[in-house]
């Protein structure tokens, strides 16, 4: 089960930026990495918000991030992924997860959890 870490989340007022960065903890290829979010709150079901694949960069995103949130790896070292976070909300309050080696933004699609990075936007 390959090891993920994510890092760089804060706290921002609303309309500013964040970026999250992603990587396996030895380099392990994994063919997409996938992002979702769990908003604080006892009963929050986890939403996926960006997906991007390895080898052609391919990315999709879900609506309530479109056009804000961008999804890219670093071309010298694909290992590493980023979730660009612009023009943020207060929904955008969450527990950010990264996931590796699906094709889905379900969460149910990935059996294995880390503890993800928190983000707050104060509006």
């Amino acid at each position: 089960q390959v090891q993920l870490v994510e890092f760089g989340g804060g706290s921002v007022q609303a309309g500013g930026s964040l970026r999250l960065s992603c990587s396996t903890t030895d380099n392990t290829y994994t063919y997409s990495r996938a992002w979702f979010r769990q908003a604080p709150g006892t009963g929050s079901e986890r939403e996926g918000v960006a997906l991007i694949y390895r080898d052609n960069g391919a990315t999709f995103y879900a609506d309530s991030v479109e056009g804000r949130f961008t999804n890219s790896q670093d071309n010298a070292n694909k290992d590493m992924v980023y979730l660009q976070m612009n023009s943020l909300k207060p929904d955008d309050t969450a527990i950010y997860y990264c996931e590796a080696d699906g094709n889905r933004l379900r969460p149910q699609d990935y059996p294995v959890w880390g503890q993800g990075t928190q983000d707050t936007v104060s509006s």
